[in-house]
């Protein structure tokens, strides 16, 4: 499968079952001001392609991921605060744990991934978007 995505875009890829996932799209998509971010569920045609491509083993990575067309992808932590550093003033200030070791902002990222489900909820079936907000996602 192949897909196109502008270059001035951005596209996160999240677990559209997962409520926590779901409420932070929205929270992207409010925040989002200069409109940089794209969304697909990890379980459609393109996030599969790009598990895929990228080698991901979704058995170590139960993660949200951001994609660039300069065909880099980063995960967990570094995928969230570089995320946030894109919402600009006050969420860009997040970008302050970038001081933290990796391994230590994912241990804390991977304890909420592996609770998201018993915590926040799950779906059973992956968000439908708005037709308002049809545009930023790609099937």
């Amino acid at each position: 499968m192949s897909f196109s995505l502008p270059k001035h875009k951005k596209l996160i890829l999240f677990d559209g079952v997962c409520n926590l996932c779901n409420s932070s799209v929205q929270y992207v998509i409010k925040h989002d001001k200069k409109n940089i971010f794209m969304f697909t569920a990890l379980q459609s045609d393109i996030g599969k392609d790009l598990i895929k491509r990228f080698n991901i083993d979704t058995e170590k990575t139960d993660s949200i991921l951001l994609y660039t067309p300069e065909n880099s992808l980063v995960s967990k932590s570094t995928a969230a605060l570089k995320i946030a550093k894109y919402l600009g003033f006050p969420q860009s200030l997040m970008g302050v744990f970038f001081i933290i070791p990796p391994f230590i902002r994912n241990w804390v990222y991977d304890y909420i991934a592996k609770n998201r489900y018993k915590w926040y909820g799950k779906k059973d079936a992956c968000m439908i978007p708005t037709p308002e907000l049809k545009s930023k996602f790609l099937e």
